[in-house]
Order: structure tokens, then sequence, then C-alpha cells
């Protein structure tokens, strides 16, 4: 073999367990030889056996990974960033090294949460400009559906925008209001025609709702839920299955409005919503949906009192139901294509963590931002210091804590392990190729980057992730990646490990490599603006 003397040196990577795209794009797990270049940043070739060091140049980089696995850089489409304006929250330099950390080598950022949210061409380009010289891994953007914005949106889709994103309840941020079905319906007006894809946040008060309108999500009396505030169940019960059914109805109701538009429901916590987007898909509306890993690895059975690190909307249900989600991965006519984590984090303080339950952080976490969730203003009291810091008023409220699940980058170790926990009783589980299907090729598709993202095929972008499925580990705060150390994963055993992640054809990420792993040294992640075609 001869390198192509334009492209430069390359490297070669090579496993006895590799999951490569074929021509027609299925995948395969087999043996492989990846050539990879690092001045193009495309992969070369792909051979589907183990080739000799000695058929490559001297020049060339060459390591045989057997038997760890080698799998295209996972493609999350669905991560709050949340910088500029709430950066203290995430930003673009923490978020993205816990993506490269754990396989991840492209992010699609959400467009709420930073300030400005990316509802306008101008927020756009806030955001964009913030992104420099920061990101570790390639990321994305989608933009937001709020009301009266709806001329924003064809202009988001020439600079860049993968999709767009619309709350059918309150946000939690005052910027990123709910819309109406008129709202929804201009939005689908306008983008009927164009290669991008309309999402919501399905959950919806409906009128049957015990406590009728807002009063449903509020904490202080009298307007308090049955029960006690600290306990999960209190909470669960506040955000019914009908919340999200409800919700999706609404959407689907409205869906003749734009035939050929892509719809998908973003992190789908309820079962009861399958059958009825399995009905639609039937009838030939173009809608899928996806969850998140939390709901495949959580569930309320095991959530202590006072544990608000669970809490996050639509809510982590019963085991039952997590069963079902399950199962419902493996159906011919599924209608979840893809897995994301919905990395939502805040500071700690805003969690209302028990004392047991705090790190405090040698530098400060407070944030002078005004916002809300489930409708409780969150502006804190003066800083009193760390014991103030320790002592917020309505620890372990799960109605006033912000909601949210850190686990950007943990994705991979949560689904392999959980499969394999599921399949050591006989469940018949995803396979590490359904697992790329699901988190890489299917979400590079959702965002319109299959044709460079999510598989490992000669021509698309050289990003491979190394993963250990031998490798057992306890995730401790200093493997948090993310700037607030923070997650209902902390003390959880995970099968399955990320040793390295390339990035165009470069490592950036080395498990116990130097500076801390990012081997790299400096961020070489782009921003994505490519007007999508598909």
């Amino acid at each position: 073999m001869s390198a192509d003397s334009s492209s430069g040196p390359l490297v070669v990577l090579v496993s006895s367990r590799t999951v490569i795209t074929l021509p027609d794009d299925s995948l395969l797990l087999t043996p492989a030889t990846l050539t990879l270049s690092p001045t193009t940043g495309k992969i070369v070739s792909i051979i589907p056996s183990i080739v000799s060091r000695t058929a490559f140049p001297p020049s060339t980089s060459y390591t045989d990974y057997s038997p760890r696995l080698l799998l295209p850089g996972l493609v999350d489409a669905h991560v709050h960033l949340n910088e500029p304006g709430r950066t203290e929250w995430e930003g673009f330099a923490s978020g993205t090294r816990a993506a490269a950390s754990g396989g991840v080598t492209t992010v699609i950022d959400m467009p709420l949460n930073a300030i400005p949210p990316t509802t306008t061409l101008a927020g756009f380009k806030e955001k964009l400009a913030a992104s420099q010289g920061q990101c570790w891994v390639d990321v994305g953007f989608y933009g937001g559906v709020i009301p009266g914005n709806a001329h924003e949106l064809l202009p988001l889709v020439e600079a860049g925008a993968r999709g767009f994103k619309g709350f059918l309840i309150d946000s939690g941020v005052e910027e990123f209001p709910a819309v109406s079905s008129t709202d929804i319906a201009l939005a689908m007006t306008t983008l009927k025609d164009t290669p991008t894809t309309l999402m919501f946040h399905a959950e919806m008060i409906p009128p049957i709702a015990d406590s009728v309108g807002d009063a449903v999500q509020q904490s202080e009396p009298p307007l308090a839920p049955r029960g006690e505030l600290s306990s999960y169940s209190t909470f669960l019960e506040s955000r019914p299955p009908a919340f999200e059914t409800y919700a999706v109805e609404e959407i689907l109701s409205l869906a003749p409005l734009a035939p050929a538009l892509h719809l998908h429901i973003v992190h789908l916590s309820a079962v009861e919503c399958i059958p009825i987007l399995k009905q639609a898909r039937a009838s030939g509306v173009n809608i899928t949906a996806e969850t998140c890993f939390h709901y495949l690895g959580l569930h309320s059975d095991g959530i202590e009192d006072g544990d608000t690190r669970h809490k996050c909307c639509p809510p982590i249900r019963s085991e039952t139901n997590q069963d079902r989600l399950w199962a419902e991965l493996g159906a011919e006519d599924t209608c979840i294509r893809t897995i994301v984590s919905d990395h939502s984090p805040c500071t700690p303080e805003l969690k209302l963590l028990p004392e047991h339950l705090q790190h405090v952080e040698e530098e400060s976490y407070r944030t002078n931002m005004h916002h809300s969730d489930s409708g409780i203003d969150m502006t804190l009291p003066g800083d009193d210091g760390i014991d103030a810091r320790l002592k917020v008023e309505g620890q372990g409220d799960f109605f006033a804590a912000w909601g949210g699940i850190s686990s950007v980058g943990l994705g991979l170790p949560i689904l392999y392990t959980a499969a394999a926990e599921r399949a050591a009783r006989g469940d018949v589980v995803p396979s590490i190729v359904d697992i790329v299907r699901l988190c890489s090729q299917a979400t590079a598709k959702q965002v319109g980057l299959a044709h460079r993202k999510g598989g490992l095929k000669a021509g698309m972008d050289a990003d491979v992730c190394v993963f250990d499925d031998a490798d057992e580990w306890t995730l401790h705060t200093g493997d948090m990646r993310w700037k607030n150390k923070c997650s209902p994963w902390e003390g959880h055993t995970f099968k399955g490990r990320v040793q390295e992640t390339w990035l165009r054809g470069s490592k950036v990420f080395e498990l116990d490599g130097a500076h801390g792993g990012f081997v790299a040294g400096r961020p070489v992640g782009e921003a994505i603006v490519e007007r999508r075609t598909a």
C-alpha cells in the first residue's frame, strides 16, 4: 500500500472488532484496517481485515487495538452547552471536553439556556463567536421556535442550523417561551419545503389534569401537589404520561400542514406515546422520537427522597416503563430512532441538593442569573459564604430544583452496561452494532450530517472511538469532565470505557494521557455551519 502524497502521513488503526459502514449504509462488526489522513481529516480507506504494519510506509503511525472495539465517533444530537450567558452552568470548553472523553466527536447544541438563545440570526452569530477556539469536538447548532420568530427560521437554515426546537410547556427560562398551536402551525408552514427537522419538547398540561393549569407545577402552598415535595413519587405524579401523550397528539393534529417535514419528539419518556407515534408513522406522517440514556439506565423505583440530581422533565419513570422502552428499541417498526444524552447541566446550588449529596468546589459556583424551573423563582439570597451555599432554602425539593441530567460523554458506558445486565437475565438487547446505529449513524442522519459523520466509511470524517468493553470502573466526581460535578450517575459502576477519541484523524483524548487525557493540547473542534441539504 502507498500513501497519497497529497494527503501527508497516514494514521492506521486496526482491530479484530470494528463496526464499519458498508456501501449500502448497513453496519458490520468485522476485523478491519482503517487508514486515516490527519491532513484532510478524512478516512482514506477501510479494509475488512487486519493488514500488517509492513504493508505501510515507515512514516505511517500504526496501532493495533485488538480486542478493543473501534467505533465511529458518537453524535450526541441533544446537548445544552449554555454559552454565552449562562456559562457558569456549562460552556463550550468544558462541555466538549466531557464529550471527547466519552467518544463523542460531534454534539448538537440546543437553542435555549444560553443568553441570547438561538432564536434569531443575531443570536446564532453570538453563539458562533463564543464557540471560537474552545471546542474539543465538532459542534452543530439547533435554532429555536418561540412565539413571533417565524421570520427568523429560514435565515437560520441558511446560516447552518441543523434543526429547530420548540416547547409546548414552560421551558424554565423566560427568554424561551412555549409555543401555541398557532405558533407550531406557522413554523410548519414556514419550514415545510426545507430540509430540516422540527423538534418538540412534548409535554402539555391536559385539560383533564387533576390540577388545571400551571398551578400543578408550583411547590408553594396553597398550590402544592399532594405529598412531600422531597418525595420523588410526588414529583412523578405531577407530570403523568398524559402530559406527553396530549402534546404528541397536538403535534400530530397539525402535521398535515407540512407532510414532508421531518417532525421529531425529543427525550420521549412515557411509553404511552409509542402506539400513537407508530400509528401516525404507519399512516405516512414523517415523525420520529428519541429517548435518553437516563431513561434507559435509571428508573423511579430506585430514586431516594430528596435526591434532586434525578430531576428532569419529562421525568424518569418506573422500571416497568423502562422495560417497554428497551423493548421498543428492538422493534422492527420502532418509532424511537435515536438515543441522546440531553445533557442539561446547572450549577450545583440550583439542584437544591441535601447536604450529604453536596460537593463544595474550590471556585464559587454562584450565579446571579434570574431564572426559574417549573414556575419557581430561583433567584438566590445574598452571598454569605460557603455555609450559605450549603443551606439553600428548599433542599431536596423536586419541584423547586432545576431539572436536568448531566451525562454528556457517559452514554456509551451507560447503554452498554445496561444492555449487558439485561442480556444476563435473558432479555433481547441491542448489540454493539445497534448501539452504533442509535447513537452515531441515526443521530447524524437526524441533523443532516450522515454524509460525513456517524460512520466508518471511506470519505467520511475520520472520527473514531476506541472502546474497551471489558473495563469495569466506577464514576467519581473526578471523572466528570463537565463544568459542575453533579450527576445522578455518580457512584455507578460501568462495564466498558472509552480509551481514546480521534477527531478528523487526530487523537484528541487518551484515558490517563497527558494534559488530563486531552493529548491534543488545544481544542481542534470546529463549528459546523454548512447549510443542511438532507
